[in-house]
């Protein structure tokens, strides 16, 4: 697994001073952060992010997010977010003043991670942007995993494929050549391709790899 880098929480609030204060606040406890003025800023620099190979982010993200803005609203951008599927890896945090806390509460079931109502509590508020990277930090590693199998998986030729599924359901080599209409040799050369591309020694191995994921049947 390629190590994660540092972990960037992005602020996005229309009032200079108030990122000014996050930022300071989150430096204090040796977390970097970037700042935008809206919404639109925020998008914008999403959408000139490259489009092919890139994961984004992939450093541990949160987003601290103000609810009401001049211009696309805090709510409109989170549901971009939903859009994009970010929610898991880019965990959102609003920030809300004392009337739209039931706003917050509703974004929450939506899938937010929290909400900090204003004035905010320094301490309490860096502790859930902790817990927020913590969250994008494993969810960034099971996407990475995912993406690293599902590409093993697509390096085996339709052939292997058929075999490995075959494999992983226990059937023998005898039964597995009977089935594809190939020899019992066949099937053993298949067999040890699939191991070797997917990196493993064994059935039971393969099949704990598989589990739970449908990367092999993409």
């Amino acid at each position: 697994m390629k190590p994660q880098s540092l972990p960037m929480v992005y602020l996005v609030d229309d009032e200079e001073v108030v990122r000014d204060a996050l930022s300071w606040l989150l430096r204090s406890r040796r977390l970097l952060s970037e700042g935008f003025g809206s919404a639109e800023l925020f998008e914008s620099m999403l959408d000139a992010l490259p489009r092919q190979g890139v994961d984004w982010p992939s450093a541990p993200s949160c987003l601290l997010l103000d609810v009401r803005m001049p211009g696309m609203s805090g709510l409109a951008l989170f549901d971009r977010l939903i859009e994009r599927g970010l929610l898991d890896t880019l965990p959102v945090i609003f920030l809300t003043g004392h009337g739209d806390v039931p706003t917050a509460v509703a974004a929450v079931k939506q899938g937010a991670y929290d909400f900090v109502e204003k004035p905010f509590s320094d301490n309490a508020l860096v502790d859930r942007v902790e817990h927020a990277l913590a969250q994008s930090a494993a969810a960034i590693e099971a996407r990475d995993v995912k993406g690293a199998l599902g590409q093993r998986v697509g390096d085996l030729t339709e052939r292997e494929r058929e075999v490995m599924l075959l494999v992983v359901q226990g059937l023998p080599n005898k039964l597995i050549a009977d089935q594809l209409n190939i020899s019992v040799r066949t099937v053993e050369v298949h067999r040890a391709r699939v191991f070797e591309k997917m990196n493993v020694k064994s059935a039971v191995e393969l099949s704990n790899l598989l589990r739970g994921d449908n990367a092999a049947h993409g």
